[in-house]
């Protein structure tokens, strides 16, 4: 977030993507809303971007992935109920791209 309350996004030091708030107000900050919505306030608690992304209560997280894309994940909807506390599936690892691969597979290192 810009003090000129445009929020941007860099690649280094050059924007790649950008608000358009710039000169609306000064010392706006960014709030991730429960319901999913991530909006720039101005300093009097004004709405002026929103992603409008808005839905049910939950617990959202935005994140700037490694990509560059930047992206809302939210409550999940459903789930098998058989997560056992470890990370990854057994006997399977993650390769370039994501992309799972059996740990047999030498290129999944």
């Amino acid at each position: 977030m810009q003090q000129d309350c445009n929020l941007v996004l860099y690649d280094v030091d050059k924007p790649i993507w950008a608000s358009n708030t710039g000169g609306l107000a000064r010392g706006c900050h960014l709030s991730m809303q429960s319901d999913g919505n991530l909006v720039v306030y101005s300093p009097s608690n004004s709405p002026i971007w929103a992603s409008n992304t808005q839905g049910e209560n939950g617990n959202y997280v935005c994140i700037v992935q490694k990509d560059r894309n930047v992206v809302i994940y939210g409550t999940a909807r459903w789930a098998t109920g058989t997560y056992t506390g470890t990370v990854g599936i057994s006997g399977f690892a993650t390769g370039m791209a994501g992309i799972i691969k059996s740990v047999t597979d030498k290129s999944a290192k």
